[in-house]
Parts: structure tokens; sequence; C-alpha cells
């Protein structure tokens, strides 16, 4: 199996994972995954109706760019990139794209460790 399938696997089980957790406190609000393979792109949202108001939230947006996986976008409490490295991606195929370029070096991630200990 190439990279680019297994990393896209990864993502989905990952995805899979966190879309069956129980929402007993807001029954109608569910959890959909969205996968777009040709464009490398996966998401976790969560979308219905709570007290009257429509929720639309995107838990995680999973992008695979130039070989690596990019999380950008993580509205949760859970470290998603330790996911990815318990499923033996390295950590310089794993960018964290909602921390701004200048910053990234020192989140351990994306940057060979050589550099993130020279910075």
């Amino acid at each position: 199996m190439d990279k680019i399938t297994q990393y896209q696997q990864n993502i989905i089980e990952i995805l899979k994972a966190h879309a069956c957790y129980n929402r007993s406190i807001t029954p109608n609000v569910t959890s959909q995954i969205v996968i777009d393979r040709e464009n490398n792109h996966f998401m976790l949202l969560s979308v219905g109706w709570h007290q009257n108001q429509f929720i639309y939230n995107v838990a995680f947006h999973f992008a695979i760019l130039e070989g690596k996986i990019w999380i950008q976008q993580n509205n949760t409490d859970i470290l998603v990139a330790d996911e990815l490295l318990q499923c033996g991606i390295p950590a310089i195929d794993i960018i964290l794209g909602f921390i701004p370029p200048n910053l990234r070096i020192y989140s351990g991630f994306g940057t060979p460790i050589e550099s993130s200990k020279a910075a």
C-alpha cells in the first residue's frame, strides 16, 4: 500500500472512532464524516438541532498535501496529532495547519527533529 493510501486509511479510522462517541446531551446532533479521496480532504462534522438552534461544527479537517497530513482544523481538546503518531505516521509528515507558519517549528510536528532543536 502506498503512503498516501495508508494516510487516507489512518485518517478515516480516526474520524470513524471519534464519530462514534455518544452524544446523549445532544441526541438530535449527528456526526458526519466527509471523505474526498480524489482531493485528499477528510472532515468530521456535527450537524443537527439543539434547543431550537441549528448546529454545524467542523470538529476535524485533514488534508493530504505534498505527501504530508495537514491538520487544517481541530475544534476539540483531542490531541489528534498524537493519534496520528500512534498510527505510525512520522512527526515530520504531520503539519499543524492552524498554527502560524513561523510558530510550527515549536510544535514538534512537520519539521525534522534536528531543525526543531536548533531553533
